[in-house]
Parts: C-alpha cells; sequence; structure tokens
C-alpha cells in the first residue's frame, strides 16, 4: 500500500501542475505593445459595486535588463491621468515586482495565440489582495481563451461569479476608476 502512495501523489502533482498555464522563459518582447483587458476577477477586499465597468487599453514597453513598463489611462477627478508602473524580473519565468518588491506579478502566456494572464498579488492599507486580468492583442474575446482564464481563476480560489468582462473604451481613457487595490496591478502608490 505505501509502495502506491508516491505514484498516487506523483501522478497527481503531474495532472495539476499540466493545468496550469505554462510558464516557460517570456521574452519582454513577447508581451511589449497594446493590450485589451478581456476579462477580470478580484478578490473580496473590492467589492462589486467597486469593480470598474470600462477600461482602457494597456501598454507594455520592453526596457533595459528586462524590465517592463506598463502605461495606461484612468479618469479621476473629472481628469484624464496616464500611469506609468516600471515592473522588474524577479528570476522567476515571468515573474515581476514593482513598487519595491510589495507586489508581484505574474505574466502567463495561455496556449491561445496572443493571450495572457496577469495575475497581481501583494498588499494595500494592510489588507492582501489578488487581480487577475485576462489579456489579448485584440478587444475581442476569445472564448477558448475566456475559459482557460475561468480555469485557472478556479485554481487559484475565485469563484467564477467573481469573472467579470468590462468594457473596452477604445485608445483613450478608462471612464472610470476605481479607489482600491485594482489599479495596483499597473500602478505604483
Amino acid at each position: 500500500m505505501k509502495a502506491l502512495l508516491l505514484p498516487i501523489a506523483l501522478s497527481l502533482l503531474a495532472a495539476l501542475r499540466a493545468q496550469e498555464p505554462p510558464s516557460c522563459p517570456l521574452e519582454p518582447q513577447q508581451i511589449a505593445g497594446t493590450w485589451y483587458v478581456k476579462a477580470m476577477v478580484t478578490d473580496e477586499n473590492l467589492p462589486k459595486e467597486m469593480r470598474p465597468r470600462k477600461v482602457s487599453p494597456v501598454t507594455v514597453t520592453a526596457l533595459g535588463g528586462g524590465d517592463l513598463e506598463l502605461t495606461f489611462t484612468f479618469l479621476q477627478e473629472a481628469r484624464c491621468h496616464e500611469k506609468r508602473s516600471r515592473m522588474q524580473p524577479t528570476g522567476e519565468p515571468g515573474k515581476y515586482s514593482s513598487n519595491g518588491g510589495k507586489k508581484q506579478v505574474h505574466i502567463l502566456e495561455l496556449p491561445v495565440e496572443g493571450h495572457y494572464i496577469l495575475y497581481c498579488e501583494g498588499q494595500r492599507q494592510g489588507k492582501s489582495f489578488h487581480v487577475g486580468k485576462l489579456i489579448g492583442r485584440n478587444p475581442d474575446v476569445n472564448p477558448e481563451a475566456l475559459e482557460a482564464f475561468k480555469k485557472f481563476v478556479q485554481r487559484k480560489g475565485f469563484s467564477l461569479e467573481d469573472v467579470f468582462t468590462p468594457e473596452q473604451t477604445g485608445e483613450g481613457p478608462a471612464l472610470w476608476h476605481p479607489p482600491g487595490p485594482l489599479c495596483v496591478l499597473f500602478m505604483p502608490r
């Protein structure tokens, strides 16, 4: 009986790892360019009424040393603002840190071409937060990519009821900006 336990445990571990999106080395040039947010999920620290209804595209620029710069616009106090956030590689494939290491951003490539998951975890005002975003090269929602995103967020402990699809605002600013941790994914404070 004991002899069977190890092979069964290893088989289960292999099956679970096979379900995760690949975490192969990510070249900064792969993720550079304009990205559209197709679906999002946040933990309970951001109430449903605080979720963005509309979002603008995110521009990712590859910088020297493997760093990435994310640029996006949002509306706050009736004025448009452009934000830039620099993320440094951590040494783990697809994992970056920002805001002095207080936030960890995982960039996971999906099997659907031109689609990635941005998954951020960190602390804000003494509370931990987790945010996931499905991004793609065009604003159209790809059902296969959305299904892969839903499976990923379920494995992270989110309910499918927490997944939502914000409206794209085109090349202009987002029409709504939450005051909470959702923006922390791209904006250091």
